[in-house]
């Protein structure tokens, strides 16, 4: 088989589950290694991103539980840049160990990325990403009243701090991940969808935003050339009519078919539909690769060639 560049997008609940400690995390990315590794060995070049949801939501309770003048919580763009480093260095590990267990010399290292988004992105307008812990609504407005930021009802659990979740424009440290790649190195980067950063001035400064890291997945596919960008959920393939009797499973899928399918609400918003979303936007800037929802497990059916629910121009 030829040698492939492959961006592959891990979830952040891949890697926390119940247990919130480090040890438990780690332990689950030793597990995810043992899977990834596979494509290493099989020759191709790894790109690895990864989510963040539980861990930065964890920080953020952490800070907000600290936060006093002499030890300020952390704004949000720095909250992701502290989840890269702690995931990276997890996953860096990992990997590293299982590439050594089979005497695979090849180095693995992190990369704190920063995406470019679009300060006029329309999601600034309508912010629906909840973030943080769940407050009283009295104590909600107060927040409200100090920091200008806007906060929301959370399905009766309570209010919660909403933020943006813009589109990625560009990705600043894309040539310096290629150039990795091109030398050999298994990267992780984009984590968490990347620090999100606006250009101003000329310069780039960090904002309050959370980005979706399959599209920040999708985006870095599409500036490196991939030829594959694998996204990967809890099941083997999109299905439509899911959970019904008539239920069908995906295989080989067109731009076009996916796009009915959407029209058609056969994708949950929140769930399957951003990645399906994510699958089509890489093929459809670059037609030469190929987009691929499945799960971790089925890692083996996709190194034969048979697996997944596989999205073509």
């Amino acid at each position: 088989m030829t040698k492939r560049k492959i961006v592959i997008a891990l979830g952040g609940n891949a890697i926390l589950s119940d247990d919130a400690s480090a040890a438990a995390q780690q332990a689950a990315l030793v597990e995810t290694a043992e899977y990834l590794v596979k494509f290493i060995e099989n020759g191709d070049d790894l790109i690895i991103s990864h989510g963040n949801g539980p861990q930065v939501g964890n920080l953020l309770l952490q800070q907000a539980a600290t936060d006093s003048e002499k030890n300020p919580a952390m704004p949000i763009d720095t909250c992701v840049a502290m989840t890269q480093g702690s995931i990276g260095y997890w996953m860096q590990n990992a990997l590293g160990n299982a590439l050594a267990k089979r005497n695979i010399k090849k180095p693995v290292v992190s990369i704190v990325t920063q995406v470019v988004v679009d300060e006029n992105d329309q999601a600034f307008k309508n912010p629906t990403k909840p973030i943080g812990p769940f407050l009283s609504e009295e104590d909600a407005q107060k927040e409200m009243d100090r920091t200008g930021s806007i906060f929301k009802e959370d399905a009766s659990r309570g209010w919660r701090k909403v933020v943006a979740s813009p589109k990625p424009v560009s990705i600043q440290e894309y040539e310096v991940v290629n150039q990795l790649v091109e030398s050999g190195v298994v990267t992780i980067s984009v984590g968490g969808g990347g620090v999100p950063v606006i250009v101003k001035d000329g310069e780039l400064t960090g904002i309050e935003a959370v980005i979706d890291k399959d599209f920040a997945s999708q985006k870095l596919a599409e500036l490196v050339k991939a030829d594959l960008l694998v996204v990967l959920t809890g099941v083997d393939n999109v299905f439509i009519n899911y959970n019904k009797p008539d239920q069908k499973k995906l295989e080989n899928v067109t731009v076009a078919e996916m796009k009915k399918y959407i029209a058609e609400n056969q994708f949950a918003p929140g769930s399957m539909l951003p990645k399906v979303e994510a699958a089509i936007a890489f093929v459809e800037n670059y037609p030469q690769g190929k987009a691929m929802i499945t799960s971790l497990e089925n890692v083996e059916n996709v190194l034969e060639g048979n697996g997944g629910t596989v999205i073509t121009k």
